[in-house]
This record gives C-alpha cells, sequence and structure tokens, in this order.
C-alpha cells in the first residue's frame, strides 16, 4: 500500500485462510459489516464482539473506539481506512475491493464502521459490492449516533408529551442531489429532529428552519463526540444554536438535536455528572490484564488510554518448571505471587498431561485477592491469603505457618524482587521457578505517547514496579516536564510501586491503599476531586 496522500491502491491481504465454497467453485471468506457504535465501546453487540473474535482482517472507520479492536486476535491485520486515502470521497472503491480481495483470500474480514451501517454509513452500497462480486456477506446493527448522543446527553427522542416521531437526517448531501433536501417539510414535522454530519453547514440549516416556520425559540443542542468522556453538550434556542456552537469550538463528529424533548435535558443529564468525565487516564498493563480496568474508568466517565508497557510471555525455557512438575510431590507449599503465574503453572501442568490431581496435599498462597480468584478458576481454594498484598506481607504470614525444614516452590516471573525467596531462605528450603517471561513491550503506541507529550494525559495509573520502570523508559523530556508540573499526574497500586517511581525520579500523586485494583481507582478518584494544574 502507498504512504502517501491521496488515491491509495487496494492492499494485498494475507492471512489464515478459513475457506467457504463458493457456487462458482471459488473458496472464499466471509465479510461482516459491523456497527461499532457511536463512541463508548461498552455500546457494541455481543454479536459485533463475536464477529471481531474470529477476524483476520479489520477495516475499521476513523471515528472508531481503539478499545474495540481489543476483541480481535493479536493476529488480527488492522487497517484503518484513512489508509485508502485522506479525502474520504476517494475511499469507497478501494474499501470495497480491499474486503472483496481478502475475502477471496479466504479470510474473515470485519468492516468496522461507526454507529449502525445502515444508518448514514454506506452500508448499502458496501453490501451491494459485495452482493456483485459474490461475497457472502452479513449485517450486524449498532447503536446508531442519533440514539447514543440523545441518551448521554440526558435527552428522550421521544416523549408522549412532547413528540411522538423521530426524523433522521443528513446535514451533508451529495453534490448531485444538493438543495434537494425539503427543509419546508422538515420544519414542520411535529416531532424530533436529528441531524447528522451537519456542524460545518449548522448556520445554514437554522435559517433555513427558521425561514420555513420552525419557532425560534425550540430547544435545541449540539453534542461533539457523544458516548465518550471527550462529550460536549452545547444548548441553545434554536435560532442562536450556530452562533453557541460556533463560540465553543464545537466540530465534526457532532449530532443536532431540535425538539421539545431537549427541554428534559435539565432534569435527565446523567453522563456528562460522572466523577471522572473527560479525564484522559493512561492504563499501561498488558492489554490482556487491562479489560477490567478500563471498563470500570470507561464506567467512571474517563476516556482510557492503553499503553502495555509489557508483555506477558512464555519462558525461553520451561526445563526447569517442568523438573519442578514432576517432583510437585516434594514440596509442602505452593506459593503464587501473580494471577499470571497460576495460569501458566496450571497451563503447563496441563500440556503435559496431568491435572490437578498432582498437586496432592500441597498447600497453596497467593499474594492477594486477583491470585486467590485465579486460583479459585481452576477450583482450587488457597490456604493462605495475607491480609495485606505485598511480598513482604505474604512471607510474614507464610513464615508463622511454615515447618522448619519444608520445601516452598515460588512461582513467578523472570524479573522481580527477590524478597521473597530471601525471607523464605531463612526458615525452609525454597525453590524459584520462572513460569512466565516479563519483556518491555515492543509495540509503541506512538499516538499515545504524543497525546502524553502535548500534555492530553491527566493520570497514569501504575499497577507494578516493573511496568514503573518500563514506563519511565518511554518517557521523553516533553512527558516528564507535564509530569514534574502537575498536569499529569501518576496513580501508583502500592508503597513497592512508588518507591521504584521516585528512585527513577517521578513524583506520586497518590497511592491506593491496598494493593488492589478497585483502591487504585479509589486512590484515583480521591486525586481527581482536588484542584488541577491548568
Amino acid at each position: 500500500m502507498s504512504s502517501g496522500h491521496g488515491q491509495k491502491t487496494t492492499p494485498v491481504l494475507l492471512g489464515r485462510v478459513n475457506p467457504t465454497m463458493m457456487d462458482n467453485g471459488m473458496n472464499t471468506g466471509q465479510v461482516f459489516l459491523v456497527g461499532a457504535g457511536p463512541g463508548h465501546p461498552g455500546l457494541i453487540t455481543l454479536r459485533a464482539v463475536e464477529c471481531l473474535r474470529r477476524a483476520d482482517v479489520i477495516i475499521f472507520d476513523k471515528l472508531v473506539s481503539p478499545l474495540l479492536l481489543e476483541h480481535a486476535p493479536a493476529t488480527a491485520r488492522r487497517i484503518c481506512v484513512t489508509e485508502f486515502g485522506e479525502c474520504h470521497t476517494r475511499r469507497p472503491e478501494p474499501v470495497q475491493q480491499a474486503m472483496i480481495e481478502a475475502a477471496r483470500q479466504g479470510l474473515c474480514v470485519v468492516r468496522l464502521k461507526g454507529g449502525d451501517p445502515f444508518v448514514f454509513g454506506r452500508g448499502g452500497e458496501e453490501a451491494q459490492a459485495l452482493r456483485e462480486a459474490g461475497i457472502p456477506f452479513e449485517i450486524v446493527p449498532g447503536v446508531t449516533a442519533a440514539a447514543g448522543a440523545a441518551a448521554f446527553a440526558g435527552i428522550p427522542l421521544t416523549d408522549r408529551r412532547l413528540a411522538s416521531a423521530v426524523a433522521l437526517v443528513t446535514g451533508h448531501e451529495k453534490a448531485e442531489t444538493e438543495g434537494t433536501m425539503d427543509w419546508a417539510a422538515l420544519a414542520r414535522f411535529p416531532g424530533t429532529l436529528v441531524i447528522y454530519m451537519g456542524i460545518a453547514r449548522l448556520a445554514k440549516i437554522v435559517a433555513a428552519l427558521c425561514e420555513y416556520g420552525r419557532r425560534a425559540d425550540t430547544p435545541a443542542v449540539v453534542v461533539q463526540w457523544a458516548t465518550t468522556g471527550e462529550q460536549r453538550t452545547v444548548e441553545a434556542p434554536l435560532a442562536g444554536l450556530a452562533e453557541v456552537a460556533r463560540a465553543a469550538g464545537l466540530t465534526s463528529p457532532a449530532v443536532i438535536i431540535i425538539g421539545d424533548v431537549v427541554g428534559l435535558r435539565h432534569e435527565l443529564a446523567w453522563f456528562e455528572k460522572k466523577p471522572l468525565f473527560g479525564k484522559r487516564v493512561l492504563v499501561t498493563r498488558p492489554c490482556a490484564q487491562a479489560a477490567g480496568l478500563v471498563g470500570r474508568l470507561v464506567e467512571l466517565g474517563a476516556v482510557p488510554l492503553l499503553l502495555p508497557t509489557v508483555e506477558i510471555r512464555e519462558p525461553a525455557d520451561w526445563s526447569p518448571v517442568d523438573q519442578a512438575l514432576d517432583r510437585l510431590q516434594i514440596y509442602n507449599w505452593l506459593v503464587f505471587t501473580s494471577a499470571n503465574g497460576v495460569h501458566a503453572f496450571l497451563g503447563r501442568l496441563r500440556a503435559r498431561g496431568r491435572d490437578l490431581r498432582a498437586l496432592g496435599g500441597t498447600r497453596l498462597a497467593a499474594i492477594g485477592p486477583k491470585t486467590a480468584d485465579a486460583l479459585r478458576h481452576y477450583h482450587l481454594e488457597p490456604d493462605l491469603v495475607p491480609d495485606t498484598y505485598q511480598s513482604e506481607d505474604l512471607a510474614a504470614a507464610l513464615k508463622d505457618l511454615v515447618q522448619p525444614g519444608q520445601r516452598i516452590l515460588l512461582a513467578r516471573a523472570d524479573r522481580g524482587r527477590e524478597l521473597l525467596r530471601e525471607e523464605l531462605s531463612r526458615i525452609a528450603q525454597v525453590e524459584q521457578v520462572a513460569v512466565y517471561s516479563q519483556v518491555d513491550a515492543v509495540e509503541g503506541r506512538a499516538e499515545v505517547l504524543d497525546a502524553f507529550g502535548r500534555g492530553e494525559i491527566d493520570y497514569v495509573l501504575l499497577t507494578s514496579s516493573n511496568i514503573a520502570r518500563s514506563l519511565a523508559h518511554r518517557l521523553d523530556e516533553a512527558c516528564r516536564r507535564h509530569i514534574d508540573g502537575g498536569r499529569t499526574r501518576l496513580v501508583s497500586i502500592s508503597p513497592v510501586t512508588s518507591g521504584a517511581l521516585r528512585s527513577l525520579g517521578l513524583p506520586v500523586a497518590a497511592e491506593a491503599s491496598e494493593a488492589t485494583e478497585e483502591s487504585l481507582l479509589e486512590a484515583l478518584l480521591g486525586l481527581a476531586r482536588q484542584p488541577t494544574v491548568s
């Protein structure tokens, strides 16, 4: 694919083949035209997630939430439509050809479109192109922008007292149909008007509606970046809406809602009152472990950004683990310091053709509730979980239970503190094996680092000392300047993580009272209530 501006060539898409035999004898994959919803990552449908999990290739709109792409396999090729041309009028044919070519190679293609594919989304055109090419396709509806913007702005599109009908209108007509929109009829429409893609022509739209008889004092709003933590809503009587929107600097993507139902917003607005509304929060955990934290941030109204600083991989050499597995019966205690360790250790046990019976009478210790929950996932109840969740506390609790000379097996990462091994070695025979490897993440996510450097990150959540060190190595002078100046504030999950940050010359703005995600979020919320640096 060419890298310059303007028209792009159709990309060659290669990957896993999962063919379906067509009537003409060709092997082909399938295309799913999927509605991604209006922006909030939780507004995607279950069927859409199922399609993403099967995808070999994803061709997605520029405005689709990047968090949705995390549902897809790591091996899936991700292509933003901007790669087919910066000008949207030049993209349709190359996008259609790319879908067809990929499907003909036997690939599962997801065309991920903002909102609903069949509501101002060119979904009909793309489906027709697929039909003409003989490519099997499925349409997966999505939450359209009108429904999302209205709900998140606290505006019912219909209300039996105020509006019994809704009209969805485009404010951006094709050149050949320019001027054919019947604004006179729309001005007389008795219900709610929702105008898509009209922000650039808002002044003309308002003038036309008022000219043809729509009341000048009709309540109206413009909702920008609807359903996301970046949502901005301005309200005014219809006649003054264009000027208010211009003064607020609102641009696309935006939805215009006009009608008496807008007046209910003062009672029903809810989203913009969320405690972290509009705050941009950087999550530094590995992608596979970030979903729960990201989901909670979205619920609180934040704009989460993902920058995985470490990756979890298999150990370079399994032989020490295998040797320990072959001698499981000699250990009195099996100690886990992370959920990753639990999954890696028990996964390796299963891969070697054995099951939980191999643990016999071995007692189990977990450093904290997440690790304990990982054991329970395998129907194993830990014998010990300390009251506080650090290596020091786990070591102290074990010292009260371990008999002198007993054998302990520590299943952990290949890097980290040695405190637990050193402390327990004073009373027991300790063997330590690396059941997984932590490496600094290769993927840079340059757009996130660029936002960091521009001072657009409000908070950074750090959940381990290894993650803290890996992040510090990525920060350039501009990022550090925003941290030092208090524009970007660091929130740590534990005293150990805080100590690592301070040793790297980075200030800690808040620290969790316990080493849990929930406590980390509580620390973040407490910090968010404090005045910010302008």
